[in-house]
């Protein structure tokens, strides 16, 4: 306890450091607004793919809805900001427990599903949420909602991020994610041993839900206007490629995965059709040198990590 409390503390000391320097950057304008953007949509997809790790790297479940999660916290966010001109941060909150009851509704019959089943149900409820906000005027239907006010600065995106991060971390080292990383093990053993598979794996997806919701939030507020478009299962897609790449049950790999898509997708922002044919050739390398992703089930706090990370032959379980 004492050495994850060290840990801890070195690691919030240290991010500390970071946005200090960071925020140097932005403030002085040595970042260009380009990046300055790109930088808040790191710590975006940051959050999204530390969230969707939950569900499908840590508890071991396959969801392909997240974007839809994220659409809800969006608009409900964009609408208790621009309409109902209400705090910021209340609009955050609100999103995120929208996105988290949505996600605790559907949770309820479709975790009862297994692998490709529940892909498929997931996908299905993105979908359903992307067409549902297209048929609503109120928030601008197809068109898209606009005159949305830009509250999402560095600060409020790192804050957010970093309470993420360790809110994760907390989760899967209390009873509650040991019982989630025994469904990923095996589900049928941890049923038979008295774990309430069903009750965790909704669990993991209404808290999964939750802070993708807040990451919509932040998104939305980072421009002008949002379209049902900005939510297709392509960027469900994108988070999984993080969360794949970076590594299945890994929060270190969430926060790789995630600086090594964006960075990728902005800096190929001038040549969009080879982002795709990248990202591609990256995940067969991946599949073919680590198939386990960057950093497997190991976290950058863990000690030899450096040495063992690349380490010839390592299976996920080392």
């Amino acid at each position: 306890m004492k050495y994850l409390r060290k840990n801890d503390c070195i690691m919030l000391a240290f991010s500390v450091v970071l946005f200090a320097v960071l925020q140097v950057l932005i403030t002085e304008r040595v970042l260009s607004s380009f990046w300055q953007l790109n930088l808040l949509i790191i710590g975006i997809n940051i959050i999204l793919a530390a969230s969707l790790n939950l569900i499908n790297g840590y508890t071991g479940q396959f969801s392909l809805g997240h974007a839809g999660f994220m659409a809800v916290g969006a608009y409900v966010g964009v609408v208790l900001t621009a309409n109902f001109h209400m705090p910021f941060a209340v609009a955050l909150i609100a999103g995120g427990i929208a996105a988290g009851f949505l996600g605790f509704l559907v949770g309820i019959p479709t975790l009862r599903l297994r692998g490709d089943y529940l892909a498929i149900a997931t996908l299905g409820l993105g979908e359903i949420i992307r067409i549902v906000i297209m048929n609503i005027q109120y928030v601008g239907g197809a068109a898209g909602f606009k005159g949305i006010p830009h509250h999402t600065t560095f600060a409020w995106v790192f804050f957010i991020m970093l309470f993420t991060l360790f809110f994760i971390k907390n989760f899967v080292n209390s009873n509650h994610g040991r019982a989630c990383l025994a469904i990923r093990e095996n589900e049928i053993a941890a049923e038979s041993m008295g774990v309430n598979t069903t009750k965790y794996k909704v669990m993991a997806f209404t808290i999964g839900a939750a802070f993708a919701g807040v990451a919509g939030g932040l998104f939305a507020h980072c421009f002008y206007l949002i379209s049902p478009a900005s939510f297709t299962f392509m960027q469900t897609f994108n988070y999984l490629i993080m969360v794949v790449m970076g590594g299945l049950g890994s929060i270190t790999g969430s926060i790789a995965g995630a600086f090594v898509v964006t960075f990728i997708s902005a800096a190929l922002a001038s040549w969009p059709e080879f982002r795709m044919i990248i990202y591609a050739i990256a995940l067969i390398l991946l599949m073919f040198y680590r198939p386990q992703g960057l950093f497997g089930y190991m976290e950058i706090t863990n000690m030899g990590i450096f040495r063992r990370i690349f380490k010839k032959g390592e299976t996920p379980h080392e």
